[in-house]
């Protein structure tokens, strides 16, 4: 269960540094492998060149080598994702993870030749982003075959929600290659189901519980998983695509870690959002006892 890090900011608007670190170390804590910096949680198309480098630096100097730290590197622009993957491994950052180019609606020769010329030009781990719904054109499974072929490229985010895609690409990728779901909703059936894992915004907010979800699937126990997705169900089911940062900077509000403010064009989730995440909240403030009752 990878968190994809909110980027928390100031009144003022700047990035407020001291909440970020203390939400770094809290997925240390909790055991986590990696953390995604500056991606869709992260607001990354409203960051600064300073504070992609900024962010990814504090990350790592949190983490001291205790988990992996994955920077949002991609852009519609090439030239402009290349920049972003040298800043980042500058940074330190251990890997890149690219969206597909937005906007300009690339052919799937332009997203394969997109790619080709990141590797081409940086030396990275890069972990691919297929998220249609935010970017019109998606990664065919041609495409993601290909590069997968190269030992640099490790891993899929898979925001497609296609469900058949899990089984049928298994077979055809390499044993190291990961396949990540970033659907918290379907997190659980992703993980029975053979998934590698989940780039999950729930895991922000309740980071060892997801933890716990993750372990239970892994070691044949999935009653204890069902119960635990069942309290997380609520809450994931507030992250809309439309909401996703500001509602999980609203749910971790609740718990202490800064406040909800997002950028422009992103609003503060307004008060019927809030109420959802309230209702969400109290699903997942059981104790572990408590999680642990109700799964015998």
């Amino acid at each position: 269960m990878i968190a994809d890090l909110p980027t928390p900011f100031q009144a003022s608007g700047e990035l407020d540094l001291l909440t970020f670190a203390r939400l770094c170390e809290r997925q240390v804590r909790a055991g986590a492998s990696a953390v995604v910096v500056g991606e869709t949680v992260g607001e990354g198309d409203t960051l600064s060149d300073d504070e992609r480098r900024t962010l990814i630096r504090t990350a790592v100097g949190i983490a001291r080598g205790r988990l992996r730290i994955v920077a949002g590197a991609g852009s519609n622009c090439t030239a402009r994702a290349i920049e972003y993957t040298r800043l980042a491994q500058s940074a330190g950052a251990d890997a890149a993870m690219f969206v597909v180019p937005y906007y300009n609606k690339p052919t799937t020769d332009g997203i394969a030749a997109h790619f080709h010329a990141i590797l081409r030009a940086t030396t990275l781990p890069i972990i691919l982003h297929d998220a249609p719904s935010r970017c019109v054109r998606a990664l065919t499974d041609d495409v993601i075959i290909d590069f997968a072929a190269s030992s640099r490229v490790i891993g899929l985010r898979d925001d497609a929600g296609d469900a058949s895609r899990l089984a049928r690409l298994r077979l055809l990728l390499p044993p190291g290659f990961r396949l990540l779901t970033g659907h918290d909703a379907t997190a659980l059936s992703y993980l029975l189901t053979g998934g590698d894992g989940v780039v999950s915004a729930v895991a922000n907010v309740a980071p060892q519980l997801c933890r716990g979800m993750y372990y239970a699937t892994r070691k044949g126990c999935p009653r204890y998983a069902s119960t635990i997705s069942e309290m997380l169900m609520p809450l994931a089911e507030t992250l809309s695509p439309e909401h996703v940062s500001s509602a999980v900077k609203y749910a971790l509000s609740l718990r202490g870690f800064g406040n909800f403010a997002v950028r422009l064009p992103r609003l503060p989730v307004d008060e019927a959002g809030q109420h959802s995440v309230q209702m969400a909240m109290q699903a997942i403030w059981a104790s572990p006892d408590e999680v642990m009752s109700r799964a015998i």
